[in-house]
């Protein structure tokens, strides 16, 4: 099946509920191996659950610092606050898929706002 969308980070996005008006949840594709692109919300926090796994996630808070790189497989859970830059990488032989439930709902493409030098390395995607 192919996705419905790219996300501006560059992982496939499948939709599954969007037509609310205070949250919407999608589902989150990686490629085994692949690097997804450094972003920041604008507006949005999220809040993840991985379906399938491993993979990294590297998210720092507005103002910058080191951040922290959290190490996810099937079963675990995480936010995105708003403001925060993330990145995120699936394990070398395993796609990594999470739903994704934003709040308020994904306002559209000009929400996520690129990231120089995310923690995981140069994206892939």
């Amino acid at each position: 099946m192919a996705p419905d969308a790219t996300a501006p980070d560059g992982s496939e996005i499948y939709f599954r509920v969007g037509d609310g008006e205070r949250a919407s949840l999608v589902e989150v594709h990686l490629a085994a191996g692949a690097v997804s692109r450094a972003v920041r919300h604008r507006t949005v926090e999220e809040i993840w659950y991985v379906i399938a796994g491993p993979g990294r996630v590297w998210r720092c808070p507005p103002g910058g610092g080191p951040g922290e790189t959290i190490e996810v497989q099937q079963g675990d859970s995480l936010r995105i606050p708003t403001g925060w830059a993330f990145q995120f990488a699936a394990g070398p032989t395993a796609e990594l898929r999470f739903a994704c439930f934003t709040s308020p709902p994904w306002p559209g493409p000009g929400e996520a706002d690129p990231v120089a030098g995310g923690g995981l390395g140069p994206p892939t995607v």
